[in-house]
């Protein structure tokens, strides 16, 4: 009995033995290294853990990239894949370098020379970098479509393109917009459409001091209900804003549904104000100055 008890106790360290010298072998295979220089040393465990930390950072990169482009169109989706390509091979670079830098390989030249090329690019591109991330911004909060009249810096056109760079819009007379996206930044944007196609429009006009204003309100209505692209609903409205230096102040409101041809059937509400004031004698004044000259007795 003893005899059997000594045998598997030989048995047991036997395989110990056998395991043991197994995991040596694979640790000493997994601390082979490769001596690019006296500074520069990489193991076969650091190449596997350099791989694994880049398989993770895709996925979380393509989860990063799914949450953000859920809701936007393909097209939009399309412009968003080309600042995400450069940006993933841009946190590529910076992971591996890292990684490198943890498992002990000195990159202390390589992140000296990085941070002062990208110093330098990024005051060389900083207007660049503007337009990209304002376009993306855009993109993502959908403040601006295709189809939309907006007004920028003073500036009013009808968007036909949103890309990364600059936002291309089509003026009233037929000239091309061409907007850098940083000024969405730096200036403040009327969207005349976002809350639908109809907008209220004015005429704002003054008549002479002694005018029926009753009267005046009865002609501005008429003049704006008598045109067929103001609409009925809502009512046009007269407002007597105020009394002027020379006139008494009135402002017509009335909605249309084609904010950007909008001049046109302001102008044709104008002529017929003009038309009806003259039929019903109502004068609209002209600054007027009284002088005075005193001589001086000699």
């Amino acid at each position: 009995m003893d005899k059997i008890l000594i045998m598997q106790d030989l048995s047991t360290i036997e395989e110990s033995i056998t395991g043991s010298s197994a995991w040596e072998g694979f640790r000493n295979f997994l601390n082979l290294h490769i001596d690019f220089s006296e500074n520069i040393r990489i193991s076969i465990l650091d190449i596997l853990m350099m791989i694994t930390v880049i398989f993770i950072t895709t996925i979380i990169l393509r989860l990063i990239f799914k949450a953000f482009t859920r809701n936007l169109p393909n097209d939009d989706k399309k412009k968003f894949n080309v600042v995400y390509g450069y940006f993933r091979w841009l946190v590529y670079i910076i992971i591996l370098l890292i990684t490198m830098h943890s498992v002990g390989v000195n990159v202390t030249a390589v992140f000296a020379a990085s941070a002062a090329l990208l110093i330098g690019v990024g005051l060389a591109l900083q207007t660049l970098f503007q337009d990209i991330i304002s376009g993306i911004f855009i993109l993502i909060d959908q403040s601006v479509h295709v189809g939309d009249i907006i007004e920028i810096d003073g500036k009013v056109g009808r968007v036909e393109e949103i890309k990364l760079r600059t936002t291309r819009a089509v003026t009233i007379d037929n000239k091309v917009l061409v907007i850098p996206n940083h000024l969405y930044l730096e200036n403040s944007l009327y969207n005349w459409t976002q809350n639908g196609t109809s907008t209220r429009e004015t005429v704002e006009v003054g008549v002479a001091y002694g005018s029926d204003v009753q009267l005046v309100k009865k002609l501005l209505l008429q003049a704006a209900t008598g045109h067929p692209e103001v609409l009925n609903i809502p009512e046009p409205s007269v407002l007597f804003t105020q009394f002027g230096e020379s006139s008494l102040d009135f402002k017509l409101i009335f909605t249309i549904n084609n904010s950007f041809r909008a001049q046109f059937p302001k102008s044709d509400i104008r002529f017929e104000i003009d038309k009806l004031f003259r039929e019903h004698k109502v004068a609209i004044p002209f600054p007027q100055r009284d002088i005075h000259i005193i001589q001086k007795p000699q």
